[in-house]
């Protein structure tokens, strides 16, 4: 079974990343390979884990937590094979509590896959553009299809201040759908990468 985190990827009141991410989840619950019984789809929300400003005293590569926040945090990304980060765009990038949330671990997120929604004024593509290259970094393989929401034609707002309503355009979830599709097939590729070592043969 290939497990994958939808991961709302802002902790603001009222956000938005919210009501996308619960779309998302939706449609998945629909996907063939979750009907099939081959892939689960989870909503992982940030403001549920209550990490503060990175506060480890030991860098993340070395694995060595020292918090009770840090270690759920890092038992929670070690259960999926993929992800799929649900993300706003904050001044041309991604939200400071996402890039947070991601610097506390390390190992948790290597050789396994993600797939972006965005969405914003300018359907949050520069959000994950930055994105992109953090997960790089992690060993993460980023998937090419990209679901970029529209603040102005994929939602229903009468007021700015309050997240309103998803009304995706009809290529959204056929895309949405695609990038599905990539992310449980990377995550199903990148799991052998993941197992551990068998004992050594002597020769």
């Amino acid at each position: 079974m290939i497990r994958i985190a939808v991961v709302i990827g802002s902790t603001r009141p009222r956000r938005r990343s919210a009501v996308a991410a619960r779309w998302v989840g939706e449609v998945a619950a629909r996907h063939h390979a979750v009907t099939a019984g081959e892939a689960t789809f989870e909503i992982v929300d940030l403001a549920e884990y209550g990490l503060s400003v990175l506060d480890e005293p030991v860098p993340a590569l070395f694995g060595d937590y020292h918090h009770a926040h840090t270690h759920r945090w890092a038992q929670t990304i070690s259960s999926f094979d993929g992800f799929v980060f649900v993300t706003p765009e904050y001044n041309h990038s991604a939200p400071a509590a996402l890039k947070n949330a991601v610097d506390f671990l390390f190992a948790e997120w290597n050789n396994k896959a993600a797939g972006f929604v965005s969405h914003g004024v300018h359907g949050g593509v520069r959000a994950v553009e930055h994105l992109r290259q953090i997960m790089t970094e992690l060993q993460v393989a980023n998937v090419r299809t990209q679901v970029a929401l529209s603040a102005f034609t994929d939602f229903e707002i009468t007021d700015p201040a309050e997240p309103g309503t998803i009304a995706p355009g009809p290529h959204q979830e056929p895309t949405l759908n695609e990038l599905l599709d990539e992310v449980i097939a990377w995550s199903g590729a990148l799991k052998k990468l993941r197992a551990p070592a068998g004992p050594a043969v002597a020769m």
